[in-house]
């Protein structure tokens, strides 16, 4: 008999069984339903309007209110009449009642009033005793017929339930421990099932599956062992350090680069896990830690480089994560299988970035010495004590003294740009005002805005909370905006300074009305040596670059919003104090 059939056969006859105690069980609740019905329907009701008028009989005298709802009551309960005899003491009950109106003061009437209602409560309550004994009687019958049923069930159920995944339990148990052996590649394995139906025919087919998958392997095991080692060779011939972990951490090869610079031996590193080695070397515990923001997929994230001592020497490394992904055949989804940790060697770079910025440091510092003499030299030939100038000397004199300022702020800039790239950025962070910050700015720019005739439009809320910042280099970020917004605005034009409280702190906001920046440079407005393409203002492209450290390092953020022909404002925004 085929499996589906006998799955039919046994399922339907379980079926019919559990429906028909289906249809047993139905029966006697909806019978059970309708007994509970009658008595909350009928004998409740008649309890509840006895009740009500013994209350409204003991305050009969107290006012019309208790005789009204006597009244009602004995309405509801002529409309009510269903038990034998009950239309006749309802019927006394009225007529008692009609003659203690007729005399409130004849002590008789409220005692037969209330022998009556005690004779109509007597009736309900035997009524109700009787249908709760037929009601048991129905619950007697329905346990007898669901527990005859339900026994046919269980047993039918018991039969099944034995019988029934043996059947089909065992061949899928045998077919699944058989594909996982081939899974493993054990392809000896072979099913042995007796029968004509349909797992006689699977066997016969994963058998004669088995047998090619086994030749297949016996050719091609000497080829797949070739290039295992041949990968193991390229990965140990890197300069690089690389580590593979699957995709519990465990690690599966590490290079002789890798090995060297974590210092744990090979039959020490292959095998074991990875976050028990990161317990005790701090190497292995940098290099698996993914921090959000930091991982191979995020390719803008600024990676921080690892200082690892190698080569005898303090050597810089990148690291990167890659996660490796397979589509299992057969299969559609990806499934992760493990990570590859590539560690790139930057440390030349960092050298000569290192050397550059000395080097910068070091010119700058020393430029800034002749500069000075130039300019001191200036100021002498200015005096009237070294005698007159001509008018063509006088020019003369205001080209070199405009070119030595811009070579000292180019000195300036670049000293304090050294500063940024070495971390040595010395910052006095104490609570400032954020007024005072203004004013500084405000009063440093007021001849260049004065020669341009520019109007200086100044919004600062009132009560303006102080902020944590260096206030000289915070002051000097806010300088760096307006001189750039009196640069790119024309004559006669404005420049709006906006103070604002935030959620954080406080916001400065400067915003000029030039012809503002391109959609594709704002994001890089930030950089250093950066200058919008075009533009036929000149500069070194390193004070917002500047400016950006400077706020970042006091904690706080900045930025721009622009559009072409409607200006620029740049802000920045700081923490209370």
């Amino acid at each position: 008999m085929k499996i589906k059939t006998k799955l039919r056969l046994g399922l339907g006859v379980l079926f019919l069984m559990i429906l028909a105690l289906s249809v047993i069980a139905a029966g006697y609740i909806y019978t059970l339903k309708e007994d509970t019905e009658n008595i909350l329907q009928d004998n409740y009701k008649t309890l509840d309007y006895s009740r009500s008028m013994f209350l409204a009989l003991d305050q009969i005298h107290q006012g019309p209110e208790a005789g009204a709802r006597f009244e009602q009551n004995l309405k509801e309960q002529r409309s009510n009449v269903t038990e034998r005899g009950e239309g006749e003491v309802t019927n006394k009950i009225a007529g008692h009642y009609d003659s203690l109106k007729k005399d409130l003061n004849n002590p008789q009437m409220p005692v037969l009033i209330r022998n009556d209602l005690a004779e109509l409560t007597r009736i309900n309550m035997e009524a109700i005793r009787a249908k709760s004994d037929k009601a048991l009687d129905t619950v007697h019958s329905a346990f007898i017929w669901i527990a005859l049923t339900g026994t046919v069930c269980f047993l039918i159920a018991l039969t099944l339930l034995v019988n029934l995944p043996g059947n089909v339990g065992n061949p899928i148990r045998e077919l699944t421990e058989s594909i996982r052996a081939i899974a493993e590649k054990n392809y000896a394995e072979r099913l042995h099932f007796s029968g004509k139906d349909e797992f006689g025919e699977l066997a016969s087919s994963f058998n004669t599956m088995a047998e090619k998958l086994e030749e297949y392997d016996n050719s091609n095991l000497s080829q797949i062992l070739v290039e295992k080692k041949r990968i193991e060779a390229l990965i140990n011939n890197m300069h690089e350090p690389v580590i593979g972990l699957d995709e519990n951490k465990k690690v599966l090869f590490a290079n002789e680069e890798a090995v060297k610079i974590t210092g744990i031996a090979v039959s020490d590193l292959l095998g074991k896990s990875a976050i028990e080695l990161a317990e005790q070397n701090d190497l292995i515990r940098a290099l698996i830690e993914e921090k959000e923001g930091l991982h191979a997929n995020s390719a803008n994230a600024a990676v921080p480089s690892l200082k690892i001592y190698a080569d005898n020497k303090e050597s810089y490394f990148e690291k990167e994560i890659v996660d490796i992904t397979i589509v299992p055949t057969g299969e559609r989804l990806k499934k992760f299988i493990g990570q590859v940790i590539l560690l790139k060697n930057i440390t030349p770079f960092k050298e000569l970035d290192f050397a550059k910025t000395n080097f910068i440091a070091t010119v700058s510092h020393e430029l800034k010495t002749p500069i000075a003499s130039i300019k001191m030299s200036l100021q002498l030939l200015e005096s009237q004590h070294t005698g007159d100038l001509n008018e063509e000397q006088k020019q003369l004199m205001s080209s070199i003294k405009e070119d030595s300022d811009r070579l000292l702020k180019i000195t300036g800039e670049l000293l304090n740009m050294s500063q940024v790239e070495t971390g040595n950025i010395q910052l006095n962070i104490q609570s400032s005002s954020p007024y005072a910050i203004l004013k500084y700015a405000v009063d440093a720019v007021k001849t260049p805005i004065e020669q341009k005739r520019i109007e200086l439009v100044v919004q600062a809320e009132n009560q303006l909370a102080d902020v944590k910042a260096d206030m000289e280099k915070t002051a000097w970020v806010l300088i760096n905006f307006l001189t750039n917004a009196v640069r790119y605005s024309q004559e006669d034009s404005k420049i709006h300074i906006q103070l604002t409280p935030t959620q954080q702190g406080v916001k400065f906001l400067v915003r000029d009305e030039g012809k503002g920046i391109d959609s594709r440079y704002r994001t890089k407005i930030f950089d250093r040596y950066f200058q919008v393409p075009g533009s036929s203002k000149t500069g070194t492209g390193l004070g917002l670059a500047i400016s950006k450290e400077f706020i970042e390092a006091q904690g706080g953020s900045i930025g721009v919003t622009s559009e072409i022909g409607m200006g620029s404002s740049f802000y920045f925004e700081l923490a209370s104090a």
